[in-house]
């Protein structure tokens, strides 16, 4: 990415046999306005809230508003006549500026992924944002072109994609939009957060326009009845409640998301991935970025049959940018999971067989399991019982007949799911409970392996393996392995890496830390 700065004069003109400067659509002003709907939201409410009398700082929020409104219209004026983009025989460059020119250019060769993506009001104009990306984190390895109508910005990626070295050779579609996938919507973390998280955001927006949400007719009523009520009928009616709106709130935004969505190999070197209702998604993933991918099965969707399929891929921008743009399959039955990473990987992906890890792994997550989450509850109630009242010293007990068994099923749930194991040119590495996830990597991709032991899991004969990939989470675990297979384990699936330390026979494994790169 290069960023440098010229004259006017310089940056004005276009020489005999360049190509000409383009702009932006003129349409992106009046997106740029839409953010009035938040103050003017919050105004309506307020009148709303008050019966239609306006106080003093209403109206001065309203004259602010319009003030404002009047310099970001100008702003946003000056900015598309300033703005001006063109792709050259080599690189796609973007001109910025009023008193001082910038002009950022990034190579064609250099391009790793453009996406285009659209509000819903940009939607409605017909527009859409194009970013074209390094593939390096942060903004210095991406240019924006905010926003172009949606056919030029269609076909620039086309053009962009092609001149990187892209050659379209088909178009093979892996997967496709599917009614049938809401049904696990509401095995997500959405069922029960996402209410909360709503109701904190309505909140929030109440309390900041100077409305008490705790003094609203129908709040108020609620909480009294809820408190002159019988706690043992309206604590399971409120829980019953909370799940039925996070059901439909989790079906409304999967729907939101994932509506129109299509998975396809765009050309034999790009896989895109596009979705989205109210605001169009679509990511491009190079195949020589793709490292492999991971089969995601949380303890909820699991338990309904569900997976999701995520790329392990670089060039995605930083570690939060790549979780978000990274899934390829959202929420969906096991076997059309198994199928996307077929499809993905290019060769059969079988998560089944792989190599179990010792006894003494269980043993870590049971100690683990009690240590942190049932004991610590019971050894309070117990103190406050002997302390206060003998009513805790129930409860104590009964927190621990309650507890202990869910607590050891969680145990041997997680370490069932350990394993790891080699399937052709993959690595494939499984844990979690919770997040249950099963990760095939591709092992010319693996950079270095890091061994990492506990006091305690070396008396146990465990170390935990990590293997590096410049994508993804940028390392994967294999925990709790067997000391002793460790390092052989490493050298088989990536041959040649710790060769010379099992020649030798030193045990890297027990040196907390060691790495060895290739």
């Amino acid at each position: 990415m290069s960023d440098f700065r010229m004259s006017d004069s310089r940056a004005g003109g276009v020489r005999p046999g360049e190509q000409p400067w383009r702009t932006l659509d003129p349409r992106t002003i009046a997106v740029h306005c839409t953010w009035m709907g938040a103050p003017l939201g919050s105004l309506a409410l307020t009148a709303l809230a008050t019966g239609g009398r306006l106080d003093a700082r209403a109206w001065i929020t309203l004259a602010v508003i319009g003030a404002v409104f009047a310099a970001v219209t100008t702003a946003g004026v000056i900015t598309w006549r300033r703005t001006r983009y063109r792709v050259t025989g080599d690189a796609i460059e973007l001109r910025t500026g009023l008193f001082t020119r910038s002009v950022r250019a990034i190579p064609l060769h250099r391009v790793r992924n453009v996406d285009i993506t659209a509000n819903l009001v940009q939607r409605l104009l017909g527009l859409a944002v194009l970013r074209a990306g390094t593939g390096g984190g942060g903004q210095g390895g991406e240019l924006s072109l905010d926003a172009l109508a949606r056919p030029e910005a269609v076909r620039l990626r086309t053009e962009l994609l092609a001149r990187a070295g892209a050659g379209r050779t088909g178009d093979p579609v892996l997967a496709t939009a599917d009614l049938r996938r809401l049904r696990y919507a509401p095995l997500t973390f959405w069922v029960v957060g996402g209410v909360f998280a709503a109701a904190g955001a309505v909140w929030r927006v109440l309390d900041g326009i100077g409305v008490q949400p705790w003094r609203i007719g129908f709040v108020r009523r609620a909480f009294e009845d809820f408190g002159h009520s019988a706690l043992w009928l309206t604590i399971p009616l409120a829980l019953l409640a909370v799940t039925a709106l996070g059901c439909v709130g989790a079906v409304a935004l999967y729907a939101e998301n994932w509506w129109n969505y299509r998975l396809e190999w765009t050309d034999a070197a790009t896989l895109r991935v596009r979705h989205g209702l109210f605001t169009t998604r679509s990511v491009s993933i190079e195949r020589a970025r793709l490292r492999g991918v991971a089969l995601r099965e949380p303890l909820l969707l699991r338990t309904g049959g569900g997976a999701s399929v995520r790329a392990v891929a670089g060039g995605l921008g930083n570690r939060e940018e790549n979780r978000r743009r990274s899934v390829v399959l959202p929420p969906a039955s096991r076997g059309e999971a198994l199928r996307v990473c077929e499809g993905v990987l290019g060769e059969p992906f079988d998560p089944a067989g792989l190599a179990a890890h010792p006894r003494a792994a269980l043993r870590r997550r049971v100690v683990r399991a009690f240590a942190w989450c049932v004991l610590p509850p019971a050894v309070a109630l117990a103190v406050l019982g002997a302390l206060l009242t003998p009513v805790l010293l129930y409860c104590a007990a009964g927190w621990l007949v309650l507890a202990a068994p869910v607590a050891y099923g969680l145990a041997r749930d997680a370490y069932r799911g350990l394993g790891h194991g080699l399937r052709g040119r993959f690595l494939l590495v499984r844990s979690g409970t919770f997040g249950r996830e099963t990760v095939a990597l591709d092992r010319s991709a693996v950079l270095a392996w890091t061994f990492t032991d506990t006091p305690f899991s070396r008396r146990a004969g465990l170390v935990t393996a990590t293997a590096a990939v410049a994508a993804g989470e940028d390392g994967y675990r294999i925990r709790d392995m067997p000391a002793g297979t460790a390092a052989a384990f490493a050298e088989a699936a990536t041959p040649g890496m710790l060769a010379e330390f099992l020649e030798h026979g030193e045990q890297p494994p027990h040196i907390k830390g060691f790495v060895r790169s290739s």
